[in-house]
C-alpha cells in the first residue's frame, strides 16, 4: 500500500487519503462510506459506532465492529431498546467493545429515542434525512483540509436529535454520521468515489 498522502493503493484508484493507511479503511471507503443509506437498522447502527468512536480512532470501531453487532442484536433498534442493567453489565465485560458506560448507556437511551421516532413518524431513516431535505449534499473539496468538523446542519441535526432523547451525538459526531451515511458527499474532488456518488444521487 503506498502513502496516504497519496491516496493511492496497489489497484491504483485514487481514493481520499485518510483510507489508505488500513485494508479495513480502504474496503470501508470503497463499499460504504458516502453512499446514501436509508436503512433504519444501518442508520442506527452509525449513530451508536459514531457515539462510540468520540475520542477514539475511527479504525478502532472497524476492527470491533462485528463484536459489536454480536453484542448490540445486530443493531436492531427494539432489541437494543430493552437492554437492562444486567445486559450492560455484560457489555461492560466485553473485551470487544468500547466498554464505556456512558456510550453503552447512550446507546440503550439511542434506541429507545430512535423506537419513539419510528412510532411517530414511521420511517427513522425520514427523520434523519429531513436534516438535508432528502436529498445528499455535494461538496467539492480538494484537500481534507477544507473539510468542516461540523456544519451548520450537523448542528441542527444535533439540536433535533438531543430534542427527541438522543445522547452522545454532538455537532461533530453527527457531522461524521451524515459523511457516513451519504447525507453528505465529502468525498474529495479526485477520489474514484466522488463522481461514482454524485453521478448516482443526480440520478
Amino acid at each position: 500500500m503506498k502513502s496516504s498522502l497519496s491516496g493511492l493503493t496497489t489497484d491504483s484508484k485514487t481514493r481520499c487519503a485518510w483510507s489508505a493507511s488500513d485494508s479495513l479503511y480502504v474496503n470501508y471507503h470503497d463499499v460504504e462510506w458516502g453512499r446514501p443509506s436509508y436503512d433504519d437498522r444501518h442508520l442506527f447502527e452509525m449513530l451508536v459506532l459514531e457515539s462510540m468512536q468520540s475520542g477514539l480512532s475511527w479504525i478502532t470501531i472497524l476492527r470491533k465492529r462485528d463484536t459489536f453487532r454480536a453484542a448490540f442484536k445486530n443493531f436492531e433498534i427494539e432489541p437494543v431498546a430493552r437492554f437492562n442493567e444486567k445486559k450492560i453489565e455484560q457489555l461492560l465485560a466485553n473485551p470487544g467493545i468500547i466498554r464505556n458506560r456512558a456510550k453503552i448507556v447512550a446507546a440503550i437511551e439511542n434506541a429507545k429515542a430512535a423506537t419513539r421516532v419510528l412510532k411517530k413518524t414511521g420511517s427513522l431513516a425520514t427523520f434523519l434525512w429531513e436534516t438535508v431535505d432528502g436529498a445528499p449534499r455535494q461538496n467539492d473539496w480538494k484537500s481534507g483540509d477544507e473539510i468542516p468538523a461540523e456544519t451548520e446542519e450537523s448542528k441542527a441535526l444535533a439540536k433535533r436529535l438531543k430534542e427527541h432523547g438522543f445522547k452522545f451525538l454532538g455537532p461533530t459526531t453527527c457531522y461524521a454520521f451524515m459523511q457516513a451515511v451519504g447525507m453528505v458527499n465529502d468525498h474529495l474532488v479526485h477520489c474514484f468515489r466522488y463522481s461514482e456518488l454524485r453521478v448516482r444521487s443526480e440520478r
